[in-house]
């Protein structure tokens, strides 16, 4: 079985998919499954596309743990992976969990610049579990090569099928002028490789990004005040959820 799948086939063809980030925030195992449980239900009746669970305050079994305990509760909300600590690792969840790909759809991998890869690993894992890839350019927290934005973009598309960038941090805006700078080099490459924006997305600058991206990553915002150790609040998610639906609207009407 053939269990590649482009970005789009992944989210079933939803024009700009949102992705929350369960970051597994807990005292203690259980409590984290529980949360992951509870933001994945708010997720599912709210009408978030995809659950991306990391190990931002868990640990890779907790990731593990919560995709197997949730993999059956929801219906529309498709699953990904992301492990901080070892990235690599996220490639196994792709069949450990389901060996019909029912359960992590996607992973992500912060970076995928070739300064940044074991290459001769990563290929290794792509091959033995093909999967799609959201990979970081121009990542928070990750350097600077020192090259032109064109030759990252060329080295990196090959190795994902999706880019993501961010701003300077978590929760930061990512700035608006990076985004289309992105999304121009990224044309010219191959026109419509999707370009996904990976922090700091708010209701309040959702229209502006979204209409330029392919799809957000979102987590702070969801959270009060910003803080990744706080609950999801539904309000957020309802709030930024009506800016996307004129988002998709929008664009719709403009092709």
């Amino acid at each position: 079985m053939d269990y590649k799948r482009s970005f789009r086939d992944v989210f079933r063809g939803i024009p700009k998919p949102i992705i929350g980030m369960i970051h597994l925030e807990g005292e203690n195992s259980k409590e984290r499954m529980e949360r992951a449980k509870e933001e994945l239900k708010i997720f599912e009746e709210e009408g978030i596309n995809g659950a991306l669970f990391e190990d931002y305050h868990g640990t890779s079994q907790d990731v593990f743990d919560a995709l197997g305990e949730c993999m059956y509760l929801d219906k529309n909300v498709v699953f990904g992976a992301n492990i901080l600590r070892n990235p690599y690792e996220a490639f196994e969840f792709t069949k450990s969990l389901h060996p019909s790909w029912r359960g992590v759809r996607f992973i992500q991998f912060d970076s995928v610049q070739t300064q940044d890869l074991d290459l001769g690993l990563y290929n290794l894992m792509k091959k033995e579990f093909p999967c799609v890839v959201l990979g970081g350019v121009g990542f928070k927290y990750t350097g600077d090569t020192g090259n032109s934005l064109d030759r990252d973009l060329v080295e990196a598309m090959p190795h994902c099928e999706a880019i993501v960038t961010t701003g300077s941090g978590t929760g930061i805006e990512t700035p608006f002028n990076k985004l289309k700078n992105y999304r121009k080099e990224i044309d010219k490459i191959q026109r419509g490789f999707p370009l996904i924006v990976g922090a700091g997305l708010t209701a309040d600058n959702a229209y502006e990004q979204l209409m330029v991206v392919d799809g957000a990553i979102v987590g702070s915002f969801l959270k009060y005040d910003g803080n990744t150790e706080n609950k999801i609040e539904r309000e957020r998610v309802q709030e930024l959820m009506d800016v996307v639906k004129e988002v998709r609207r929008d664009w719709a009407y403009s092709l």
